[in-house]
This record gives C-alpha cells, sequence and structure tokens, in this order.
C-alpha cells in the first residue's frame, strides 16, 4: 500500500479509519450488489461501521456484521469482483474492532477495481489517488473538530 497512506493510517484515530473505510468499501459496494441484488450484507456492514462511529452499534455488533459480510464474499463462488467488494465491506466493519482493519478495507476496494477493469493501472492509481485525498481530508476535518 502506498506508503504516505500507510503513514496517515498510523496517525489517524479510530473514528477517522472507520468512516475512510466505510466509504472505500461503498465505493466498490455495486460490485458485489449487481450481482447478488438480495444480499444485504456487505451494505450492512458498511451501515455498522457507521453507527459504531456514531455511538449508536456497539463493537461486538459492527464485529458480528463484518463475519457477515465476509461470509457473503465466501458465497461469491467466482465472482471475483463481488468477492473483493464483499471483502472490503467485511474489513470496513471490523475497524470498529480493530483500527488497522481499514488498510484491508482499501486494498480490497483496489482489488475489487482491479479485477472489475482486468488490472486497468489508470483506474487504479485513481483509486488510490482518491483514497490518499479521502483519508487526507478526514484526517484534516478531524484535527479541526
Amino acid at each position: 500500500m502506498d506508503k504516505e497512506i500507510a503513514k496517515l493510517v498510523n496517525e489517524s484515530d479510530h473514528k477517522t479509519l472507520t468512516i475512510w473505510a466505510a466509504d472505500c468499501a461503498e465505493r466498490v459496494l455495486p460490485y458485489f450488489e449487481r450481482n447478488f441484488p438480495e444480499d444485504n450484507r456487505p451494505r450492512e456492514a458498511i451501515n455498522a461501521g457507521r453507527a459504531w462511529v456514531k455511538g449508536k452499534l456497539r463493537m461486538v455488533d459492527a464485529r458480528k456484521a463484518a463475519f457477515a459480510a465476509h461470509a457473503a464474499a465466501r458465497d461469491t463462488g467466482e465472482v471475483v469482483t463481488a468477492r473483493s467488494a464483499a471483502r472490503s465491506a467485511g474489513h470496513a466493519a471490523a475497524t470498529a474492532h480493530v483500527p488497522s482493519h481499514a488498510i484491508y478495507a482499501a486494498a480490497y476496494a483496489i482489488t475489487a477495481i482491479c479485477d472489475a477493469t482486468n488490472l486497468d493501472d489508470v483506474a487504479m492509481a485513481k483509486e488510490r489517488e482518491w483514497q490518499h485525498q479521502h483519508l487526507l481530508k478526514l484526517v484534516n476535518g478531524a484535527m479541526g473538530s
């Protein structure tokens, strides 16, 4: 993962990382939902992470949502874009439990882009740049609060 992103992750607070992870996962969620429109486990995981940040959900419940999203990923079979998107959502929710999961939410989002675009370096670089700029914005907003 990009060194600048890794540095920001190490310097960021738990709630900021959870928001960032949820935002990263949400960007690739359509890859899952297009293929499995009836399965809401990844969306619920993203929502669980956001609810934890607001103090509306216990960490243990966010963790359960993360496990459910990872189960959804296992249920995708050979649909690799959907699997990566569900894994991203699972790690986004798991960030409520352990902050270091945020980097995996971002990495799986990049993997989903990679899978969807057949290794398009430009698309992956754009997503990585969005992740970096978005985390910078969140960190600067949190510091200004």
